[in-house]
């Protein structure tokens, strides 16, 4: 059994004590003890230090939202793994889709961030989607098989330690939500190209969550799918009550 995880993707949001006070908010929501299901907050790099020292005694794990793929050296702007795990970091998010849309990161960028999280001991949550464009052209599986296929490969044994996550990137911040069917026919066709790049019982074993409007409201039918193991949420993790809440639809 894949245990779920759902992580908050807070993006550009929350000053460091605003970050402190939401960790507080879900801590009161979920209680302190241990969970059925594994919980990360991802706040930006500013409110790191601030959040490690909210989440001290709790069961929730830190995420950041990004990270180079270099080692420390003359790369300005820039974060490492190194510092991100002397900040208590666990989880590092990688390849969202604004990262890919804004920024321009490439699944070889992607790849590479990869293979150094996971030499510095960190979980990667990679992600992958498509635009509506590429959907409407009913290009969704040659871009989700492409992007899984390149952001991954080369990772061994390690593949197994990765999350992925599927964000079609027009459900994101729109108020869409594909549908449950839609969601899982998706996250099958990602489990089976991971069977492809690996085995089978690599395959199963790795965990792939929904991160697409994913809310209070559905997250109980999204995750009730038996290839959707989590949820990487944006909007609703904000609020902690909504956050809490997508969690217990995780049981």
């Amino acid at each position: 059994m894949r245990t779920k995880i759902v992580a908050g993707n807070w993006k550009m949001n929350k000053t460091s004590a605003e970050g402190a006070a939401l960790i507080a908010g879900i801590r009161k929501e979920l209680g302190d003890g241990k969970l059925p299901v594994e919980v990360v907050v991802c706040p930006p790099f500013t409110g790191l230090d601030a959040a490690a020292k909210a989440l001290a005694g709790s069961k929730i794990g830190l995420g950041a939202q990004n990270m180079h793929f270099e080692a420390p050296g003359a790369f300005t702007g820039e974060v490492c793994a190194e510092m991100l795990k002397a900040l208590c970091v666990q989880y590092v998010i990688l390849g969202h889709s604004e990262r890919r849309t804004f920024f321009g990161e490439t699944d070889a960028i992607v790849n590479r961030k990869t293979k150094m999280a996971l030499a510095a001991g960190l979980t990667p949550i990679v992600c992958v989607g498509e635009t509506l464009a590429e959907r409407e052209a009913n290009k969704t599986e040659k871009v989700v098989t492409t992007q899984v296929r390149d952001s991954l490969a080369g990772l061994g044994a390690d593949l197994a330690k990765v999350v992925v996550a599927y964000e079609p990137v027009w459900a994101i911040g729109t108020g869409k939500t594909a549908s449950p069917a839609q969601a899982q026919e998706v996250h099958a066709l990602i489990r089976r190209v991971l069977a492809v790049i690996s085995d089978g019982q690599t395959a199963t074993g790795i965990r792939i969550q929904y991160g697409g409007s994913m809310k209070p409201e559905n997250a109980k039918e999204l995750m009730s799918q038996p290839d959707i193991d989590g949820g990487l949420i944006g909007g609703a993790a904000l609020k902690a009550d909504a956050f809490a809440a997508i969690v217990r639809g995780a049981l």
